[in-house]
């Protein structure tokens, strides 16, 4: 008989980590995209769950297995409250006898994640919450049941596959009001500050799925677009030297950055660098995807001068207050401040200051001319 339930829990295990396998499988191939934070949201979460009994007067077994469903309101990028209903199925031994015990518990959890604009983000977690105990094959003196309120702390990291799915993995430890966890009573050293209470731990691994979102972050707007590993495959340079040719002045165009401007920035001492295709939409601080390439060559004469220094110099169209444009031409140039200096430009090198509408480059009584004067300008400091 007792080979036979070896062999039942030897083959249950082996189900258990094959079902896992399946379940990130499927999770992983769900998408691959990153995408823009939240300002706030609402997600429905799902996993596995391995737990482990932390009690001196009982002989534990390592088959233990649960999981578990959750449901969280994130009410900025960084804070949520979570809500989280568990199982846990744990087995051993006291005084000969093997003991089967079922957790039905609820908790409700503090949220506080640290880095949330990042694809990998760490998070802690504190809560409060109850538990009810089922407790089979207990010797008569034992309880066979048990409800006990309880507090809880964890540590875990929630990962960004795309848009709606994250993964995530947690490590907790919850800590009970009594010392009859698992229906067995006496001296347990596994609780809270070394008290007698009875405690134990367990490990997450699941996904989310955020079925509700609010605006995209103000504090997460800097990473979005800026994070280029390469220079793209394809660059149309014939239709960034037909807006040279016929938006900018022909004494501004031999400043004019060029997809040989690491050569001529090399040789030259120019002082005044007008980065044409790095451009605006009207009201915005956010790069557009035809930036990327002329940003690409200006990091690569930055990184190839290691003593240059620039003032990056931020612009706007004549539309709207010139106060509030100043202000937006020097968000401009603070965003494209932040995209060298997360590829390997010190921020010592670089200046920002945001000029409003002066010093236009093209006509403001057209479209396209507006487009040409929402720019990005360096200026060489020596």
């Amino acid at each position: 008989m007792l080979n036979n339930y070896l062999k039942t829990n030897k083959r249950g295990g082996v189900m258990k980590k094959l079902s896992i396998l399946l379940v990130f499988s499927f999770l992983f191939f769900l998408g691959t995209s990153n995408a823009q934070v939240p300002t706030n949201s609402w997600s429905f979460g799902f996993g596995v769950r391995y737990p482990h009994m932390i009690n001196a007067n009982y002989q534990r077994a390592e088959d233990n297995y649960g999981g578990f469903l959750s449901l969280q309101r994130n009410f900025t990028e960084h804070v949520g409250l979570r809500f989280a209903l568990g199982y846990m199925n744990m087995r051993g031994k006291y005084l000969g006898s093997n003991i089967t015990d079922n957790y039905f518990i609820g908790n409700f959890d503090l949220m506080y994640y640290f880095v949330p604009c990042e694809k990998v983000s760490p998070y802690f977690s504190v809560g409060v919450g109850y538990a009810y105990m089922s407790f089979n094959n207990q010797p008569p003196s034992m309880k066979s049941s048990d409800l006990d309120y309880e507090i809880a702390g964890a540590i875990g990291v929630e990962f960004r596959i795309n848009k709606k799915w994250h993964l995530n993995t947690e490590l907790a430890y919850h800590t009970m009001s009594n010392d009859h966890f698992e229906g067995v009573g006496g001296v347990s050293y596994g609780g809270l500050l070394g008290t007698r209470e009875n405690a134990y731990m367990f490990f997450d691994a699941g996904a989310k799925y955020y079925f509700k979102q609010g605006a995209p972050s103000k504090i997460c707007q800097l990473y979005e677009g800026i994070r280029l590993e390469k220079m793209p495959e394809t660059v149309d340079y014939e239709r960034i030297e037909n807006i040279v040719k016929k938006y900018i002045p022909r004494e501004v165009v031999k400043e004019v950055i060029s997809p040989e401007v690491k050569n001529a920035i090399a040789a030259s001492a120019a002082h005044r660098w007008v980065l044409v295709g790095v451009n605006f939409d009207f009201n915005s601080a956010k790069l557009k995807s035809e930036s990327y390439p002329i940003l690409f060559h200006a990091l690569q004469a930055l990184l190839q001068n290691p003593d240059m220094k620039v003032e990056i110099q931020g612009y706007t169209d004549n539309i709207g207050p010139e106060r509030y444009n100043v202000k937006l031409s020097e968000r401009r140039a603070q965003t494209v401040k932040n995209y060298l200096v997360a590829h390997g430009v010190a921020a010592s090198r670089l200046t920002v200051k945001g000029f409003g509408s002066a010093n236009p480059v093209a006509s403001n009584k057209t479209a396209d001319g507006r487009a040409m004067n929402r720019r990005i300008e360096f200026k060489v400091i020596k």
